[in-house]
């Protein structure tokens, strides 16, 4: 058993139950970032699925409905277990992170929030934890705060304390940042915060496949993240709520599946998180999330995390080595994400260059434009490395960013 885990935990044999890549055994995929691909085993459970199993949960008592909600409420167990939270029943399914903030944002925290208050993000943030707080605290007339970042690029934790006071309705921060690849400290945000009695959300969209999370550790009290992040499919996401905060989430879609009972005069809801998953939810998409997390259990995460930083930090290296060439911050800790720039070349033209040599980097502002702004980059070029990317695959775009530089010069 140790040694098929073992072999199992290798990156060639990683990268070989990912059908994408024996289709285009070429292709150096670093877009992770964005969305990881998904190994032969989640894709044959959502085909099984559909072929075996598929029907409409909740609503059927014949047996394959039974069956489809069964498997459904089971996903449930496993996040809940993955994530180590408290209660099954704090995990609602979602259509990804983007939209388990805007409930958080909308459901519960605008219930409360008053002209005066204050809401505190950092600069750090993708757009999908920044614009709902936006939106928010120009709705109700509250402040929005941001924490600035020091110069390696790390998050200015004076400053955060600094923000945070009696008027402060919630704290946002990301755990691990889509563009600079900081790492946030945030059990010691979370602490912070809470020593003044305010609620915080983690954004684990980036960290929660390979970075071990205990909600029941942490105590946030709500985090959030895609399973397309996670080798998982599109359109499914998880929404955590800590068990101290249900009875304040309201709905955020209406339609069927959500009411306890319907009067003329009155709707009565189910409870949390129940009443978050209106009409008919992504059965499949929640199947195919839980056998990723099936999938990410069977990997030594701490090993291949070790893998990634020593390739990251090749990475770095290599491409600091380039005349011209600017790496986009230098955090104190940081993941498996690297973001640079070329002196006089747009960095959509160095991903068309890198993309003639089957290369994958995504070229842009990546949902981060505050945080551009203030590092002074318009976009940047950014690699993000996987399980499955090894030292070839940073060889060849090292090698590709220097012949575009000499081609270009």
């Amino acid at each position: 058993m140790e040694q098929s885990k073992e072999l199992l935990n290798d990156p060639v044999n990683i990268k070989q139950q990912f059908p994408i890549f024996s289709k285009f055994p070429e292709l150096v995929y670093l877009d992770n970032a964005a969305t990881t691909q998904r190994p032969q085993q989640v894709i044959d459970r959502i085909n099984d699925f559909h072929q075996r199993e598929n029907a409409s949960i909740r609503r059927g008592v014949y047996q394959l409905s039974a069956r489809a909600t069964q498997e459904f409420e089971a996903a449930r167990s496993t996040v809940a277990n993955f994530f180590k939270a408290p209660q099954d029943d704090s995990i609602a399914f979602t259509q990804g992170t983007t939209e388990s903030v805007n409930i958080v944002s909308r459901s519960i925290i605008s219930n409360k929030l008053k002209s005066g208050d204050n809401v505190v993000v950092s600069l750090l943030e993708h757009h999908a934890n920044f614009i709902p707080w936006q939106m928010l605290c120009q709705v109700t007339g509250s402040e929005l705060r941001v924490v600035p970042i020091t110069k390696s690029g790390d998050l200015d934790l004076n400053k955060l304390d600094s923000l945070i006071d009696s008027r402060t309705a919630v704290v946002a921060i990301v755990h691990i940042s889509n563009t600079l690849g900081t790492i946030n400290p945030i059990k010691e945000v979370i602490q912070a915060a809470h020593l003044k009695e305010v609620p915080v959300l983690i954004d684990a969209a980036q960290s929660a496949a390979l970075y071990p999370i205990d909600l029941t550790e942490l105590d946030c009290d709500f985090l959030v993240c895609s399973a397309h992040k996670m080798f998982g499919p599109f359109g499914v996401g998880v929404l955590y709520v800590h068990p101290r905060h249900h009875r304040q989430v309201k709905p955020y879609n209406y339609g069927g599946g959500i009411i306890r009972s319907v009067k003329v005069e009155r709707t009565e809801f189910l409870p949390y998180p129940y009443l978050l998953e209106a009409g008919t939810p992504n059965v499949t998409g929640v199947i195919g999330l839980s056998e990723a997390i099936r999938f990410i259990e069977t990997l030594d995460r701490e090993n291949l995390v070790k893998h990634l930083h020593k390739l990251t930090h090749i990475v770095r290296r290599e491409l600091a080595d380039i005349d011209g060439l600017s790496l986009v911050a230098n955090p104190t800790l940081n993941s498996s994400i690297v973001s640079f720039s070329l002196a006089g070349i747009h960095p959509h033209d160095i991903a068309s260059f890198l993309n003639e040599d089957t290369i994958a980097v995504r070229a842009g502002q990546h949902c981060t434009q505050p945080l551009l702004d203030y590092l002074g980059f318009s976009a940047t070029v950014r690699a993000s490395l996987s399980i499955y990317n090894n030292l070839q695959d940073v060889d060849k775009l090292v090698g590709s960013t220097r012949e575009m530089k000499d081609f270009w010069t």
